[in-house]
């Protein structure tokens, strides 16, 4: 055996790897376009909080224990379809701790979709199984006939399905090289042996945590010992010992989450820690089954598929989260309490995240463009809400004759503009992952929002001009007058409150009643400015405060087409 036989089917292997993960990120990329928007109502549907009653009597407490027995279940089956559809449990537990860090999901629900996530990663062993069955070799055709469908089709749907199938056939070409490198080894004694040599459970646990850190992937892992397994190379001579490897590849894949955790807020390290927790306490239990009762493989899992060793592995790591799960979903709240108990906050602010508000813009989330749109379209709503604030406090300026206000509007609107910079800067991020026709659409509707947004706050500070310019010319407005913008200001705090509903929902339920408020606002514009000229013709008005008036009312009427904009935004998704 020459040294270039051991390196060819060394690369060989590799390739084989490569061809596989590639498949998989192909399929998981493409399912998660075309599943997109099921994945965003799941996870909104995860992350809406909601909190027990103080029951006083039995059956309420009986009813809000079956609520909360609902919903954790509701969470598992959540992120066992996200993690089944984007192929990943890492992927799926690090938008968890950036759901948490963004504050728009509890711990309770990061624990279930976590427990619901390792067993939704569990499909890519189970495919990489099937490469044992007589069919996988056509299943490798899929390859080419989806790419060639791809490319003769200008539909994105079809291409999106097209190339999910082309990712699925190329799963399989992965794992056929896998085998045929797995051969050459196969014939080798030395090989085999050194494989075989290898019995102590612990230094095979480790192992698996080991070089599942290192690659940070479980499935690549897995993938191996399941095409080992099938050339007949066996880890340990049998038995349990390739087990307690499937095992360590569990506590393995967990480095992916706590690195992600670190620099979140509090909740969202424990969030990491609880998916950490979750699998070595697992993992330890398993093992000690496994020691006390050597025989469980031999009487278990190659009972039930015999002469399949490959698909024996995978039924395993099934079996193993599976069970996790049953067993911990009863204690979940006593996770979430471990948790807080080994990461306690070190100062105040770290129960929120910075200035005590958490970030909604968390890069964790960009791998999945459409959560990471939600959350860039709560910020700007959030921003929204803050301009309009800022027009609120140069309105009450105006009304009371205080030029003070005007420093506090300068100051909000540099925060507005601050964060609508944010805002702009992680949708170019956004874009730059590859996402469907309408996120993008909806990407494009934000960034028109974010020029809306910005022209509020300046017609904010146009308000405060017209303030010092009523104090420098000593103009006078009869409490009729002030009382007109006071009642004018009303309907855009009305119409602004609407708009980031609909922002934020994206549904355009609401858009009637915001084109009503509108028009009533472009009415109440006119109907002032015409009794502003009898008054002038009357002599009740300086004609010196004319432009003030106009202006001023004229500003307010603005600032309703742009909260309207904003609204209509959302038939462009």
């Amino acid at each position: 055996m020459s040294a270039y036989d051991i390196a060819a089917a060394i690369f060989e292997l590799l390739a084989g790897l490569g061809a596989f993960l590639i498949g998989v990120k192909m399929l998981s990329d493409n399912m998660e376009k075309l599943a997109t928007g099921k994945m965003r109502t799941l996870f909104h549907r995860a992350s809406g909080k909601t909190e027990l009653p103080e029951a006083a009597t039995r059956k309420e407490k009986v009813r809000a224990k079956l609520k909360e027995w609902s919903a954790n279940l509701a969470g598992v089956g959540i992120g066992t379809a996200t993690t089944a559809v984007i192929q990943s449990s890492s992927l799926t537990t690090v938008m968890v701790v950036g759901l948490v860090n963004a504050g728009v999901m509890t711990l309770t629900q990061a624990t279930t979709i976590t427990m619901g996530a390792n067993i939704g990663t569990t499909i890519t062993a189970q495919i990489a199984a099937l490469s044992a069955f007589d069919f996988a070799v056509f299943a490798m055709g899929l390859t080419g006939i989806g790419i060639l469908v791809a490319y003769a089709t200008k539909k994105e749907k079809v291409q999106t399905v097209c190339y999910a199938v082309a990712g699925l056939g190329l799963v399989f070409v992965g794992l056929d090289v896998m085998d045929a490198s797995m051969d050459f080894f196969q014939e080798s004694q030395v090989i085999v042996d050194l494989f075989a040599s290898i019995t102590n459970p612990f230094l095979l646990f480790f192992l698996g945590i080991a070089i599942t850190a290192i690659i940070q992937s479980s499935s690549a892992l897995t993938v191996i010992l399941i095409a080992m397994a099938e050339s007949g190379i066996l880890i340990g001579g049998g038995g349990n010992a390739v087990l307690y490897v499937v095992l360590g590849t569990n506590i393995g894949t967990c480095v992916t989450a706590l690195l992600s955790s670190i620099g979140t807020n509090i909740n969202a390290k424990r969030a990491a820690v609880i998916h950490l927790l979750f699998n070595v306490i697992g993992s330890i239990i398993f093992f000690i089954i496994m020691v006390c009762w050597p025989e469980m493989n031999a009487n278990t899992f190659e009972a039930w598929f015999p002469d399949n060793p490959g698909t024996q592995i995978a039924m395993f790591h099934t079996f193993f989260n599976v069970i996790s799960t049953i067993l911990f979903l009863p204690f979940t709240n006593g996770l979430v309490k471990l948790s807080e108990i080994l990461v306690r906050p070190r100062k105040k602010a770290d129960e929120s995240g910075e200035n005590g508000v958490p970030s909604r813009l968390d890069k964790r989330l960009l791998p999945t463009p459409a959560l990471a749109v939600d959350g860039a379209t709560e910020e700007a709503a959030a921003a929204l809400a803050k301009a309009v604030g800022s027009l609120k406090t140069a309105v009450d300026g105006f009304v009371t004759q205080d030029t003070a206000k005007t420093e506090a509007v300068v100051k909000a609107n540099e925060e507005v503009d601050e964060c609508l910079g944010r805002i702009d800067s992680y949708l170019v991020q956004v874009s730059a992952y590859d996402s469907t026709l309408d996120t993008e659409k909806r990407i494009a509707a934000l960034h028109s929002c974010l020029g809306d947004i910005h022209r509020v706050g300046e017609l904010a500070q146009n308000v405060t001009k017209y303030t010092r310019r009523t104090e420098k010319d000593s103009l006078y407005f009869s409490p009729k007058v002030k009382d007109d913008i006071n009642d004018m200001y009303a309907l855009l705090e009305k119409m602004s409150a609407k708009a980031g509903e609909i922002l934020t929902s994206g549904s355009t339920d609401g858009l009637a009643e915001i084109d009503a408020i509108e028009n009533e606002i472009d009415a109440r514009r006119k109907r002032l400015i015409k009794e502003h000229v009898q008054r002038l013709g009357s002599g009740e008005c300086r004609p010196e405060s004319s432009s003030v008036f106009v202006n001023l009312v004229c500003n307010l009427e603005r600032v309703g087409d742009h909260l309207n904009y904003i609204a209509h935004s959302s038939e462009a998704n």
